[in-house]
């Protein structure tokens, strides 16, 4: 069973900058999908990007595409997300996702192991 833990959020000004690690641990990690969702208080969780296991393919929701960018080390089993120009609507609980197969679901429950959360907080 894939294991991910969750690194690198905080409190940041609005038009800064942040990068989110997830490291993930088990068998066949290198042959899972992995992205990012994020939940802000009251609301559902929202897809904000992918990467495909080879991490030859990525995927963004429109609000994030252009400010953030996903990448990955297959080496370290970690996906990163770096995050910038940060908006204040941006601020949310970031959750790493995985799902085994060449892409993630964009719907967070269709997937199949998530990690415990980030906050990330962005004052204005």
């Amino acid at each position: 069973q894939v294991q991910l833990a969750e690194f690198g959020g905080g409190l940041v000004q609005a038009g800064g900058s942040l990068r989110l690690s997830c490291v993930g641990s088990g068998p066949n990690i290198r042959s899972t999908a992995m992205g990012w969702f994020r939940q802000a208080p009251g609301k559902e969780h929202e897809f904000v990007a992918s990467i495909s296991g080879t991490g030859q393919w990525s995927w963004y929701s429109d609000p994030v595409r252009g400010r953030f960018t996903i990448s990955s080390d297959n080496a370290k089993n970690t996906v990163y997300l770096q995050m910038n120009s940060l908006k204040p609507e941006d601020t949310a609980t970031y959750y790493c996702a995985a799902k085994n197969g060449p892409t993630l679901s964009s719907t967070y429950t269709q997937n199949d192991v998530w990690g415990r959360g980030t906050q990330v907080t962005v004052s204005s």
